[in-house]
């Protein structure tokens, strides 16, 4: 192979190898289409490597056929000398094939062939993802999973769910179209329902998206998110289906705990003990840290203490992921066992912390390398009780620390 001599002409000015797909830019340098695209792409300056003229990211990129057929009959030429042969070059996806595969969705008979198209399409590469995003297809494939939520077809979910988790992008007609109303939140929240061949693809591409879409999804909306979309969300992590859709789960009832009466919501459908339960078959540390911030957000409030204080092992496990995990958890954590002990601390739950190793672990924290608003805040909780608690060990630690100060 090092013998051969190579024609310059074959070689790309960007990666130095033989072109397999050349193409000429409007400059009239001939390059090979993943080194240009690719160079077009992720360059501050959108040049011409060659000549350093003006190359705009949107530039024509020619098809060079007759460089090609020089490239396959030289590479055929020289096989027997270890020279592999130049693979056709794919055609490239035009845009006015995606509109009419788009226009295709409105026919009974063709949209789930025109859906197949689009998958291949979009499993391709991202040039290929790019040109169907710039057609419209992500707000095309919204309203035909809307449409499919109406009528009540499941047969085209999979396909449609696949190209839209491939292909979303937040731009601003998206936001408009998922503003509008809760059509799609309660589009994909019935998707959940259905009985499909493979539900675990299908709920893992729901979640995705649903968290997507919640991401920039208005407060007026977020408001007026319907209990049974909560129970959904409780039912995706109990169920376990996969690491990215317990994690898309976690995420949503974070973004969405903080609007209207949404923490009740999530009362009503139980969730603190669902969290917990899910939380004591110690998940990964990201799932961990995920869900002791959501404990946080929900202990916020009165039913949320009461329902977490309702689970005998609930301040245990808090105390035991206490600088275990991360410093994030570190500080939901404290924040848990603060609200706690400031609105609902009787004597019973007072003496559950020091029986289960709050207190000792509230006490550590002021001993450790933590941020200093944290140990501000376990201070507080054992400044607050510790007339009750003056019996533990730890606690002559945190007056003697007290005394320095």
């Amino acid at each position: 192979m090092d013998e051969i001599e190579i024609p310059q002409y074959f070689i790309c000015p960007i990666s130095l190898q033989i072109m397999k797909d050349p193409v000429t830019a409007v400059t009239g340098i001939t390059y090979d289409r993943e080194s240009i695209e690719q160079w077009l792409k992720t360059s501050k300056h959108t040049t011409c490597p060659v000549t350093k003229q003006a190359l705009p990211s949107d530039s024509d990129l020619t098809p060079n056929h007759t460089l090609w057929r020089l490239i396959q009959a030289w590479s055929a030429a020289n096989a027997s000398n270890g020279m592999d042969l130049i693979p056709t070059p794919k055609t490239p996806v035009s845009k006015s094939r995606v509109v009419k595969l788009i226009r295709d969705f409105g026919v009974p008979s063709l949209y789930m062939n025109a859906l197949k198209k689009m998958e291949v399409l979009a499993e391709d590469n991202e040039r290929k993802r790019k040109c169907l995003e710039e057609a419209g297809v992500p707000k095309a494939v919204i309203l035909l999973l809307i449409t499919c939520h109406r009528q009540g077809k499941i047969s085209c979910l999979e396909q449609a769910l696949r190209i839209l988790h491939l292909i979303w992008t937040p731009c601003s007609e998206i936001k408009a179209l998922v503003n509008q109303n809760c059509d799609f939140i309660d589009c994909l929240t019935w998707i959940l329902l259905c009985e499909t061949e493979n539900p675990v693809i299908v709920t893992t591409h729901v979640m995705v998206i649903l968290k997507r879409v919640i991401e920039v999804t208005n407060s007026r909306l977020l408001e007026k998110l319907k209990p049974e979309f909560f129970k959904q969300m409780l039912r995706v992590l109990k169920s376990k289906t996969s690491q990215q859709a317990t994690k898309s789960a976690l995420h949503i009832l974070i973004q969405t705990c903080q609007w209207g009466r949404n923490k009740s919501k999530m009362m009503d459908a139980n969730a603190i003990f669902e969290l917990i339960e899910f939380e004591l078959e110690k998940p990964e540390k990201h799932v961990t840290e995920l869900i002791i911030n959501l404990l946080a957000h929900l202990c916020s409030c009165a039913d949320g203490r009461a329902q977490f204080l309702g689970h005998a092992g609930s301040i245990a496990m808090v105390a035991k992921r206490i600088l275990k995990v991360s410093p994030a958890t570190d500080d939901r954590a404290v924040q848990i066992l603060k609200s706690i002990s400031k609105y609902a601390a009787t004597k019973h739950v007072l003496v559950e912390m020091l029986k289960v190793g709050a207190v000792t672990k509230l006490c550590m924290v002021m001993q450790a390398d933590c941020a200093a608003y944290v140990k501000e805040k376990a201070r507080g909780i054992l400044r607050l009780h510790s007339n009750l608690w003056n019996g533990s060990p730890c606690i002559a630690v945190y007056l003697l620390t007290r005394y320095q100060r």
